[in-house]
């Protein structure tokens, strides 16, 4: 709705002043009607802004024109109103475990987000949406919580995956805190993932400590065999 619909044409034979009558019908409903004035060349040009009642769903609708005596034209077009997109901005509490919880900020457009999990196992987030329209979403990423890193230490690419199948994605702010990610969205689509190296950084340190006592007393028993069976 608000949209710009320009109608025009052209008259071969240019009688006086005459004007063109230009109706705008909707079904069997009279939407519109104006005289149009002709240009010394012939031309004629007018502007509707569709707004209204009548505008608000999609449909067909017929432009009648009529040049003095019995010179009539007419033609169809289908007008399509383009979706109000919803943004949205939010901060979304994501439980942690025995961590406690961490806030994801994000922003949608075209859709809600309806949950932010952790995936230990992928090493990342889920991400659930009810997509009303095609569009984005920017997620804030703590990195004491989720990251991708490589093992230098310099930041390494997410994977992303929509509704199980891999897409792109744009990296649009990443600082010492935070990594800001902006991916696109299909209507219909409901689960994002996003796949790093770690995810709440908190149980990685636990494994590695486990690992490292098991490795330790595994040596230990290791040493004191061998001296027995001196």
């Amino acid at each position: 709705e608000g949209d710009t619909i320009i109608i025009s044409g052209k008259i071969i034979t240019i009688i006086g002043d005459t004007q063109v009558t230009m109706q705008l019908f909707k079904g069997d409903t009279l939407i519109e009607i104006a005289q149009i004035k002709v240009s010394q060349d012939g031309n004629y040009l007018h502007t509707i802004i569709a707004q209204g009642p009548l505008w608000q769903s999609q449909g067909s609708y017929m432009v009648k024109v009529t040049y003095g005596e019995g010179n009539i034209a007419e033609t169809l077009f289908d007008y399509i109103p383009e979706s109000k997109i919803i943004e949205t901005t939010g901060e979304f509490p994501v439980d942690a475990g025995d961590s406690g919880t961490f806030d994801v900020k994000y922003t949608i457009r075209g859709g809600i987000v309806e949950s932010i999990e952790t995936e230990p196992e992928n090493l990342g987030l889920l991400v659930k949406i009810n997509s009303l329209d095609n569009g984005k979403i920017i997620l804030e990423l703590p990195r004491e919580s989720i990251g991708a890193e490589k093992q230098n230490g310099q930041d390494e690419t997410f994977i992303i995956l929509i509704n199980d199948a891999q897409t792109t994605y744009e990296e649009i702010q990443s600082n010492l805190t935070f990594r800001t990610v902006e991916i696109n969205f299909e209507k219909g689509d409901s689960e994002i993932q996003i796949i790093g190296t770690y995810v709440i950084p908190e149980f990685g340190t636990i494994v590695m400590i486990i690992l490292t006592i098991g490795i330790l007393t595994s040596v230990l028993l290791t040493k004191n065999k061998f001296q027995i069976k001196i």
